[in-house]
């Protein structure tokens, strides 16, 4: 099945609220519980969440390590507008959360306030009309020895695949959260696809003569009937 793209940003305020209600919870843990794996001891200070929409990981993060602070990045000024909400009703419960508008790729990486221990993004490749803005976004707020975790959507190979999975994953959900599965289903990335972006990537930062870095060997591989998650740990 060929790649369609979709719409980078889900800005559409009603859009986002049933994103923000739906119930993710199983995949929002697994991601955590991947993650929190993957990181290790010690652990230094800083999490970057890339494409935070409304903070369902960037709140479990918080949770799940209360000394890091944890940064949630979205382009969506409605998913941002959503996860302060969410902050807002809860008090003193993440104090040291924060959440930040913006959009790939990265003027200034430096106002972000990094580098960071830690850089991970769930569902946010499939999004993006260009996947090189998001490895060079992780190369640019990487700290030496950051751990690396992205999780996505893969494309199947065929449409009536994706209808397959469509039906499996979210038969009961609402009309416009079904729509949005289907169309990420079709914009996501194929393994392959993946390992060329980041031998891309890896061309694109060493012609960058960035110096004292060099791009690091990422595992890629196909998670349950319709993820990918691509992780490593940056060299600096």
């Amino acid at each position: 099945m060929e790649r369609i793209v979709e719409p980078e940003l889900m800005d559409d305020p009603l859009q986002a609220r049933a994103y923000a209600e739906a119930d993710f919870d199983r995949s929002d843990q697994a991601f955590t519980e991947r993650f929190l794996a993957l990181l290790g001891q010690p652990f230094g200070d800083g999490i970057v969440d890339l494409g935070c929409g409304p903070g369902n990981i960037s709140f479990r993060l918080a949770a799940a390590l209360p000394n890091a602070r944890v940064l949630g990045v979205d382009g969506a000024a409605s998913m941002v507008a959503l996860a302060a909400e969410h902050q807002q009703r809860h008090p003193g419960a993440w104090p040291q959360l924060r959440f930040q508008q913006l959009k790939l790729p990265l003027a200034d990486p430096a106002a972000l306030g990094g580098p960071f221990a830690a850089v991970v993004s769930n569902s946010l490749l499939h999004h993006l009309h260009d996947p090189q803005v998001l490895w060079q976004a992780v190369g640019q707020l990487a700290a030496p020895g950051a751990t690396i975790y992205i999780k996505d959507l893969r494309r199947p190979a065929s449409a009536a695949a994706a209808d397959a999975l469509t039906e499996r994953h979210v038969a009961g959900a609402p009309a416009v959260l079904r729509r949005d599965f289907r169309a990420s289903l079709a914009a996501a990335f194929t393994a392959a696809e993946v390992e060329a972006q980041l031998a891309q990537a890896a061309q694109l930062w060493g012609a960058a003569g960035t110096p004292g870095t060099n791009w690091p060997a990422f595992t890629v591989a196909e998670v349950e009937d319709r993820y990918l998650e691509i992780h490593g740990r940056w060299l600096g």
